[in-house]
């Protein structure tokens, strides 16, 4: 074992020594992008290459030779994959298993093991051929979404439920349950073992306790440290459910903006208040960049150089799309949405013109990365200094 270990570590240096070697030897961006995709191909064949072992391995049920009750115990324990972890790949094997086409998905890139995960919930014999395809390239968050216009959720809640939280020093009633596996089960698929079944029932005492809820007030004396962010469950193609938590000072601002609407949008819901508050905000962002529904019909004058008429700035967002029209590297588009802003071609700086063929959309970063390629980093560096560890 000593030998063998001494090996291994041996290993491990000489192979972490070769990699800070190739890594040392590529002098440019597209070399070090070529390693990368090479090592990222050979990390999605791996991969494959284990889930179809492990296939093979849950297909002869080997796990109860190596003591275990289950594949997912199997996973967990002697291979000390997480909850999360170990159902992911579990699942992704029961699909190899009785649809091989999954395992080229997979190979190539096209699925990943949540998307996978969520395919199990909507695959079946008939439909593989045309469901299989809508879930390539996608998120766990997409793949949700389009396993729920497959398979619409059945008999989805409608109720708005609000359960107060108070924070209190004496000590809770119960202590948390231990994570339980996250439980993605295929259509059809082997019948539930041990592990899983207690996890069934852990889930059923939990949605008790959402009905609890649901119907009288209660307390929660435990409080976690740190509220987790929003999630959304869809329930068909057109709705979803989202888990938000809020503050009292929301909720009173909420109350008051639907007594606020009680004439215009009388018996309005909590979706229908933050709906009518949204458009708001969207057309007030909108009327601020020049995009109003009617726009002038003839364009106010400005007395600044530096000011970019509104109408240049709707021909600017209708030609780009509202999109960073950046080109990167690989030969496709930024098609960021997020902080953008205009861009001069010909920095104002440099006597640029607020013309629609010298302005173009740019993310806040791809404009900072422009404008240190034009003007440099030293007098960039005064004005947006570059975050640590990278630009901005």
């Amino acid at each position: 074992m000593v030998a063998l270990a001494r090996l291994g570590g041996s290993w491990c240096v000489s192979r972490s020594a070769k990699i800070a070697c190739d890594a040392s030897c590529m002098d440019n961006a597209a070399e070090f992008t070529k390693r990368l995709v090479f090592l990222l191909r050979s990390e999605r064949h791996a991969m494959a290459e284990f889930l179809v072992a492990l296939a093979e391995f849950d297909r002869r049920a080997l796990w109860r030779e190596r003591g275990h009750t289950s594949l997912f115990s199997f996973l967990r324990r002697e291979l000390g994959l997480s909850a999360g972890a170990a159902q992911y790949r579990k699942t992704a094997a029961e699909l190899i298993r009785r649809y091989p086409a999954v395992e080229s998905g997979l190979r190539d890139g096209k699925l990943c093991l949540s998307s996978v995960c969520e395919l199990a919930k909507v695959v079946t014999t008939e439909n593989c051929a045309e469901v299989l395809p809508r879930f390539y390239g996608l998120s766990s968050r997409d793949a949700a979404e389009v396993a729920a216009s497959i398979r619409p959720v059945a008999n989805p809640p409608r109720r708005e439920v609000v359960v107060p939280v108070r924070a209190v020093s004496a000590p809770a009633i119960g202590t948390a349950p231990a994570a339980e596996p996250i439980l993605f089960r295929a259509p059809e698929l082997n019948v539930p073992s041990r592990v899983e079944a207690a996890a069934h029932s852990e889930s059923a005492r939990s949605e008790a306790l959402v009905e609890s809820a649901r119907s009288e007030p209660v307390e929660l004396r435990a409080v976690s440290a740190a509220p987790k962010p929003s999630t959304v469950d869809w329930l068909d193609s057109d709705q979803a459910r989202m888990h938000l938590t809020v503050s009292k000072a929301f909720l009173k601002k909420l109350d008051a903006a639907r007594d606020a609407l009680s004439h215009s949008m009388p018996g309005a819901s909590r979706e229908n208040v933050l709906e009518a508050a949204l458009d708001l905000l969207i057309a007030e962002r909108g009327r601020r960049k020049g995009l109003t529904a009617k726009p002038r019909k003839d364009p106010r004058p400005s007395t600044r150089p530096d000011h970019v008429p509104a109408h240049v700035r709707r021909e600017v967002w209708a030609r780009d799309g509202g999109r960073c029209t950046f080109v990167l590297a690989s030969g496709a588009t930024c098609g960021a949405t997020h902080r953008l802003e205009l861009d001069h071609l010909v920095p104002r700086a440099r006597g640029g013109a607020s013309t629609a063929d010298n302005l173009r959309i740019r993310c806040r970063g791809h404009n900072l990365e422009e404008a240190r390629r034009i003007l440099g980093d030293t007098l960039m560096d005064a004005y947006a200094p570059r975050a640590r560890g990278g630009s901005a």
